[in-house]
């Protein structure tokens, strides 16, 4: 059963990437590709065979953090996350597609979170301050980010110490430029700090 869950979910995301070709270079993703996206997120055989919760602590994530989610897509993480990192924590959720901000938005508020800000930026340009975020989650969107404007953008806003969490193909791709180093892997999920 799971197989044929992860089999059907390959093949509608690669049917989104071939329907979308300009994906690389988009400002917004077509309507059905995130239709399609967002399906497969909220798909109840998915969150039992990859609860968010357990790919978030491995992650690290923890009350009190200040966590940047890079691509939050339609929130499957996000929520969770604002209520891992509690009260005292903030999750910024950025996006750089409007569907995903407004769909996301709206589960965030359903969920009665306060704590977590949900907003259209792109990964290079965050208007986050200087060493100001603990946790930076990069949850299969490496392959669409402009490696080389969006690694020194995280690692200025990335405080010392700080972890970046990447989940998805291409993540040791986050060693290269020399701005980060890889720490380890807990489950699917690959973990880097600053270089220094």
């Amino acid at each position: 059963m799971l197989k044929g869950f992860l089999v059907f979910s390959a093949a509608l995301l690669l049917g989104c990437c071939f329907m979308d070709k300009d994906r690389h270079h988009r400002e917004r993703t077509s309507e059905f590709s995130f239709k399609t996206m967002a399906a497969i997120h909220d798909n109840s055989l998915r969150r039992l065979f990859d609860p968010p919760f357990r790919t978030l602590k491995a992650a690290g994530l923890k009350p009190g953090d200040q966590v940047l989610e890079v691509g939050c897509g339609p929130g499957y993480f996000t929520v969770a996350a604002g209520q891992l990192v509690g009260d005292d924590g903030r999750i910024h959720a950025i996006d750089i597609d409007p569907q995903a901000v407004e769909v996301t938005s709206k589960k965030v508020k359903d969920s009665g979170l306060s704590n977590v800000e949900v907003r259209i930026a792109d990964a290079a340009d965050t208007g986050l301050a200087d060493e100001s975020i603990d946790e930076i989650l990069l949850f299969s969107v490496l392959p669409h980010l402009p490696l080389n404007t969006v690694l020194p953008e995280l690692a200025r806003m990335l405080k010392d110490g700080g972890i970046i969490a990447v989940r998805g193909i291409k993540a040791m791709s986050l060693a290269q430029g020399g701005f980060f180093t890889f720490v380890g892997r807990k489950r699917s999920v690959y973990l880097f700090k600053k270089a220094h």
